[in-house]
C-alpha cells in the first residue's frame, strides 16, 4: 500500500509518533499483564476469578477521571510535559501492584492505575495528530492504536517466558520499565505546534456544553468500541486456560498470534480510512468480525482457536485503528487535549463491567466462556455498525482553523452532528 504522506517528515514529527506509540504500547503492556494472572491472583488470595476481575473493572472505571485531569493539564500546560508525568505515574503504580499484601490493596492500586492509564491515550493522540501532516493521519492513527495490541503482545511474551520464574508479582514489577520512556520524550519530543494554553476551568465545560450532541454520540460509540475490544480480549486467556485447559505456554503463544493480527489490522484499516473514509472502514471491519466470530469462540482445537483469534483481532483492532484520527478530527480545537480522551474513557467507564459481566454469564451457563464471549462480541459489533452509520466524520479537517482541505468532507458544526 502506497503511503506517500510518510515522505518528507521532519525528525521531530517522527519522534512524536514514536513517543506516542511507545507510551500507549507500554501503558497497554502494564494493563494486560493483569489479564494473564487473574487465576493465579485468585488462588493466592483464596477467592474466585470473578472477584479478581473487579480489578479490571476499577481500572477501566477510573480512566475517565484520568482522561479529564490529564487532558485539562495538556490543554493548560502542554501535551509534552503532561505525557511525561503520566508515563511516570502509571509505571510507579504498576510496580507497586507487585507488592500488594491483599486483594483489597491490589484493587485500590489498580483503581489508581486506571487514572494514569486514562490520561495517556488522549494526550498522546492529540500530540500526534496535531504534529503530523493531515494526509498521514489515517495511517498514523492505525499505527498509534496498534500500540494497544503491541502492548498486549509484549505482555504475552513476558507471560509465556517469565511467569513460571517470577510469578504474578514479578510480572507487575516488570511493569516499571516504561518509566525509561520519559528520558526519550524529554530529549527528543517537541510540543504540539497547534497547542495554545488555556487557563479557565470553565473553558472545557463550555466546550462540552456547546457540543453536547456530539459528546453524547461519541460516548455511545466509544462504549460500543470498548465492549468490542475488552469483550474479545480481557477474558480470552482465561477462556483458553479454564475451558480448553491450555498451558501457560500455549496461551501465551496464542496471545502472541492474535496480537500480531491486531497490529496488522490496526495499521491496515487505519491507512485504508484515509482513502475510503473513516465510517466506511469502521463498518466494514465490524461486519467482518461477525463473519469470523463462530471460529473465534467455538473452535475445538488450539490451532483453530489461534486462527480464529488472529482473524478476530484483525477486525476488532482494524475498526479501532480509525478511532484516534476519527475522534481527533471530530473534536473542537479548543479542547482537543481533553475531548477525545474523555469521551473515549467515559465509554470505557460504561464498558468497565465487561470482564465481570462475561465471567458471570459464563458461570451462569456452567463455565461456558465461549458463549459469554460470543454474545457480547456479536451484540456490540452490530451496535458499532448502527452507530457509525448514523454518525458523521470530518476527514481531513485542518486543526486550528475549523476548515477542511478535503472538499469531500465537512467539519462537524458547533451544534453537534450533521
Amino acid at each position: 500500500m502506497r503511503i506517500a504522506a510518510l515522505s518528507g517528515w521532519t525528525s521531530e514529527q517522527k519522534h512524536v509518533v514514536a513517543a506516542s506509540f511507545l507510551g500507549w504500547t507500554l501503558d497497554a503492556f502494564d494493563f494486560f499483564l493483569m489479564v494473564f494472572v487473574l487465576k493465579d491472583i485468585a488462588q493466592e488470595f483464596h477467592t474466585d476469578v470473578t472477584r479478581v476481575t473487579i480489578a479490571i473493572l476499577l481500572t477501566l472505571a477510573m480512566r475517565p477521571l484520568g482522561a479529564f485531569l490529564f487532558g485539562r493539564a495538556a490543554d493548560r500546560w502542554g501535551r509534552r510535559p503532561t505525557l511525561m508525568v503520566d508515563v511516570l505515574f502509571y509505571s510507579a503504580i504498576e510496580f507497586a501492584s507487585g507488592f500488594a499484601p491483599s486483594l483489597t490493596a491490589l484493587l485500590v492500586l489498580r483503581a489508581i492505575y486506571g487514572i494514569a492509564m486514562g490520561g495517556e491515550w488522549g494526550v498522546g493522540a492529540s500530540l500526534t495528530m496535531e504534529s503530523i501532516p493531515p494526509q498521514a493521519r489515517g495511517f498514523v492513527s492505525g499505527l498509534l492504536q496498534s500500540g494497544y495490541p503491541a502492548g498486549y503482545f509484549l505482555a504475552s511474551i513476558v507471560y509465556g517466558l517469565l511467569f513460571q520464574y517470577i510469578g504474578w508479582r514479578g510480572m507487575f514489577m516488570v511493569g516499571v520499565v516504561p518509566a525509561l520512556l520519559v528520558f526519550y520524550i524529554r530529549r527528543h519530543v517537541p510540543e504540539s505546534p497547534s497547542w495554545k494554553p488555556t487557563t479557565a476551568r470553565s473553558n472545557t465545560l463550555a466546550v462540552f456544553k456547546s457540543h453536547w450532541r456530539l459528546g453524547i454520540y461519541a460516548v455511545l460509540l466509544m462504549t460500543a468500541f470498548n465492549f468490542f475490544s475488552h469483550g474479545t480480549q480481557d477474558l480470552y486467556p482465561t477462556f483458553l486456560q479454564v475451558q480448553h485447559k491450555l498451558s501457560a505456554h500455549q496461551v501465551g503463544l496464542i496471545a502472541v498470534i492474535y496480537n500480531i493480527g491486531a497490529i496488522v489490522g490496526g495499521i491496515s484499516f487505519g491507512a485504508l480510512s484515509e482513502r475510503f473514509g473513516r465510517r466506511r472502514i469502521i463498518i466494514i471491519a465490524a461486519v467482518l468480525s461477525l463473519v469470523v466470530l463462530p471460529l473465534w469462540a467455538f473452535a475445538a482445537s488450539a490451532v483453530w482457536l489461534a486462527v480464529g483469534a488472529f482473524l478476530m483481532q484483525i477486525t476488532v483492532q482494524g475498526a479501532w485503528g480509525v478511532v484516534p484520527v476519527h475522534l481527533n478530527e471530530l473534536s473542537p480545537d479548543e479542547a482537543r487535549g481533553t475531548f477525545p480522551g474523555f469521551v473515549y474513557q467515559l465509554g470505557n467507564l460504561i464498558a468497565s463491567v465487561n470482564a465481570t459481566l462475561q465471567a458471570a454469564i459464563a458461570a451462569q451457563y456452567g463455565g461456558d466462556y465461549a458463549f459469554a464471549l460470543a454474545i457480547v462480541a456479536g451484540v456490540v459489533a452490530v451496535a458499532i455498525i448502527v452507530l457509525t452509520a448514523l454518525g458523521s466524520e470530518a476527514r481531513g479537517v485542518a486543526f486550528g482553523t475549523g476548515l477542511s482541505p478535503d472538499t469531500a468532507t465537512s467539519p462537524i458544526p458547533k451544534g453537534g452532528l450533521t
